[in-house]
């Protein structure tokens, strides 16, 4: 049975289904389907959810609801087949047999389907914690490594219709006009553009969102202009997409500019599980280590002892902050996994050609040594700006004299008479261990990991389970994708876990014969 149904009149709002296990047409689908087919995973799976809470949110009034369990599983196996839309799963209800022998003979319509999506979203998270716990409770991973990333995945909205100010301010003059002409009872007249909708109350949606663009725009507008002169776009070359204002436009994977969010994954290197998630409207993985972490706890009751992350989470303020939890990291510093075999050069000084590595840190004396044996002296301290957080700085400056006369002056500095100077961020040992940590082959044989679990996580969704583009529009509905893709994951990895157990494998055996994807 499903945990937490409510029982009582809760159960008259709901319609009988056209089948029951003692239906012909049931039974002889049944019969079609093989012991392991993927919907007979699913329909055993979803009986460890306690779906009380989406029972109670349904009010009992009104038309009769179709049984949510059995729509939150076509919804499960939809998902697992590459079938990420509600107007695909409308078809499938009438034509897929394992979807039918599901839904008992339930023929949902599209728009039912839609407001389904739309109704389990606020439950994602808890029952992927529910399915967590289990997990621990029955050893299939002790959640104690991790591998953290993200990817760029196309938000639902033309990568053509992105306006600046004056072209929003244009076009809501024209939403505002036309929903005028039709309250005075002249209709929405025949010469619409393409972009505008057609019936009132399509104008009504479209004059809301396109006012929730100019917000955005506005956000975008002011945060451009807090940047340096040098690095601040035109006012005319700042973007919002009038068809999902949330989206960051930024360059996907492709080197396509279009809108587009962030999903983050934080995947268990011990088992297929998928411990915490979130989607972003931001192109970077800045202030996401925390919050990441921080659900992981609430999850599964614990914080990982090992994070294996890429390039863009190494920063000070995230490396602090694993410091303090007691996390080690394992991440490459200033270059991604794949910079050295695509030929792309490490990040140097910007002015010169010797970078700051070939200067050794002498701890005990607190200063820079040259390469060529001179140490540098103390200067001064200043702040500098972060993307989210502010960094102190030290510099430290080599006396002109040993500029002058050194042999590899013009590599080094432009400005020999003022000699050369290095910066020493605050707790940059933590960089410093970081940087000895991966230089050992137990870390390099850790961090192959990675590659091996949190990014063929992602290339299974894409690949095999439609993640190439959102299916509805905003950020909430992005996350509810991701938590629906998630907890399926989730689902049928614990319930294959639990069968390998059962059918005779040690439990070190089983959790080796789950998909790694």
């Amino acid at each position: 049975m499903v945990r937490g149904i409510a029982l009582g009149y809760k159960d008259q709002c709901f319609a009988p289904t056209p089948w029951t296990r003692e239906s012909e047409e049931w039974k002889a689908l049944d019969q079609r389907l093989a012991a392991d087919h993927l919907a007979r995973c699913i329909d055993r799976a979803v009986e460890m959810l306690d779906l009380g809470p989406l029972f109670d949110s349904y009010l009992g009034a009104g038309k009769k609801a179709l049984r949510p369990d059995l729509l939150l599983k076509a919804v499960f196996y939809e998902m697992q087949n590459n079938r990420p839309s509600p107007a695909q799963w409308a078809r499938d209800v009438r034509e897929n047999e394992p979807l039918r022998w599901l839904l008992f003979g339930m023929k949902p319509s599209r728009a039912r389907l839609y407001d389904f999506r739309d109704r389990i979203a606020p439950f994602l998270r808890e029952w992927n914690a529910q399915v967590l716990q289990v997990a621990i409770e029955e050893g299939m991973t002790p959640a104690a490594r991790v591998a953290l990333d993200s990817s760029s995945v196309a938000a639902h909205a033309s990568r053509r219709g992105l306006l600046n100010a004056e072209r929003l301010q244009k076009r809501r003059q024209v939403i505002a006009e036309r929903l005028q002409h039709i309250e005075q009872g002249e209709g929405t007249g025949a010469d619409a553009p393409g972009w505008l909708a057609r019936t009132e109350s399509g104008l009504r949606l479209q004059r809301q969102r396109y006012k929730q663009a100019a917000e955005v725009l506005r956000e975008r507008q002011a945060a451009n202009a807090r940047r340096p002169a040098a690095q601040r776009k035109p006012e005319d070359k700042i973007l919002v997409s009038a068809t999902d204002p949330e989206a960051v436009l930024a360059r996907d994977k492709l080197n396509v500019f279009r809108p587009l969010y962030s999903p983050q994954l934080l995947r268990d290197l011990d088992s297929p599980l998928v411990l915490a998630y979130d989607v972003l409207a931001q192109i970077n993985d800045n202030g996401v280590v925390e919050p990441m972490v921080e659900q992981m706890v609430e999850n599964v009751g614990g914080k990982p002892h090992d994070l294996l992350v890429d390039s863009g989470y190494i920063s000070l303020k995230h490396l602090e902050f694993c410091d303090g939890a007691g996390i080690t990291v394992y991440g490459p510093w200033q270059e991604n996994d794949f910079s050295e075999q695509n030929g792309k050069k490490k990040q140097l000084n910007q002015h010169t050609r010797l970078p700051k590595s070939a200067f050794r840190w002498l701890h005990q004396e607190q200063t820079y040594q040259c390469p060529e044996g001179h140490r540098l002296r103390f200067s001064k301290t200043q702040t500098q700006r972060r993307s989210d957080y502010t960094i102190q700085l030290a510099l430290y400056k080599c006396p002109a004299e040993h500029c002058l006369a050194c042999p590899r002056q013009p590599a080094c500095t432009r400005t020999p008479a003022q000699g050369r100077t290095v910066s020493r961020m605050e707790h940059e040992e933590l960089l410093d261990a970081l940087r000895d940590r991966m230089a050992a082959d137990e870390a390099k044989r850790l961090y192959k990991r990675r590659s091996q679990t949190v990014e063929l996580t992602y290339a299974d969704m894409k690949e095999h389970r439609g993640l190439r583009r959102f299916h509805g529009r905003g950020i909430s509905r992005a996350t509810a994708e991701i938590g629906t893709l998630v907890l399926a994951h989730n689902l049928r990895n614990l319930d294959e876990y639990r069968r390998a157990v059962r059918d005779g494998p040690t439990m070190t055996e089983a959790t080796q014969t789950l998909r790694v994807a």
